[in-house]
């Protein structure tokens, strides 16, 4: 694969979340070629990897330029992660702030085995351009999704595999209300809508209560953050 090629096509890193579908969608408006990828890893929420085929038929048909971008869709699986973390996530405890004043949910090194696992592949594949949902405005204290990480990582990586990759984070400086408006730039009422019916967020996996931004148990961490984004997008309107 050429040079040239490559510095055209994009790897995503597609959970089947609110976040990985506008990085998606972010990816698809930038890019001539679109690759996406999930990690099974013995989440509890794994009903998200699930999502996945719903949101990329919605992708291609909101716009046929997208759908003739989409490449090939991967999903590695990754179970030692979940061994080696005993994180809410990974198993069925209630979600918490731990002694070290970072919550339970944190599942430590995840960013940094999933962009390496996702650079190992680009290489292959000779992509160059990476792009993840992190976000260090609603990280929720993760270290690993923090804009200095990312930028070594980067540098490790490049290093590493004498390989230049670039790590994009659209969404590193903003809210989920910003989110939501970004997702509307890209892809109108019908992206919007698509990511309310067919993303998945709730760290808990749960898909039966329908709310006014999806679906989820509403309560858990991830659900509240989603709620109040779209609260105060539509308040925006």
């Amino acid at each position: 694969m050429s040079d040239q090629f490559s510095s055209e096509t994009a790897l995503v890193l597609f959970s089947g979340g609110q976040d990985s579908t506008t990085c998606l969608a972010w990816a698809l408006s930038r890019f001539a070629r679109v690759e996406t990828l999930g990690f099974a890893y013995g989440q509890r929420h794994a009903i998200e990897l699930s999502c996945r085929d719903h949101l990329l038929d919605g992708i291609k048909a909101l716009r046929a330029d997208w759908a003739e971008k989409l490449g090939e869709s991967h999903t590695l699986e990754i179970p030692t992660l979940a061994a080696i973390s005993e994180t809410a996530l990974t198993r069925d405890v209630a979600i918490e702030m731990g002694e070290d004043g970072l919550p339970n949910t944190f599942v430590p090194g995840r960013n940094l085995i999933f962009l390496t696992f996702a650079a190992a592949l680009a290489y292959r594949r000779g992509i160059s351009n990476i792009v993840g949902g992190m976000c260090e405005t609603d990280y929720s204290g993760y270290p690993d999704c923090r804009d200095e990480t990312i930028r070594a990582l980067n540098s490790a990586l490049d290093l590493g595999m004498s390989r230049h990759f670039q790590l994009h984070t659209p969404l590193m400086w903003l809210d989920k209300a910003a989110t939501w408006r970004l997702a509307f730039g890209l892809g109108g009422t019908g992206l919007v809508d698509l990511i309310r019916e067919h993303s998945h967020t709730c760290y808990l996996g749960e898909r039966g209560e329908r709310h006014e931004w999806g679906y989820g148990c509403g309560e858990c961490p991830a659900c509240a953050l989603r709620a109040k984004g779209w609260r105060e997008y539509v308040a925006e309107e």
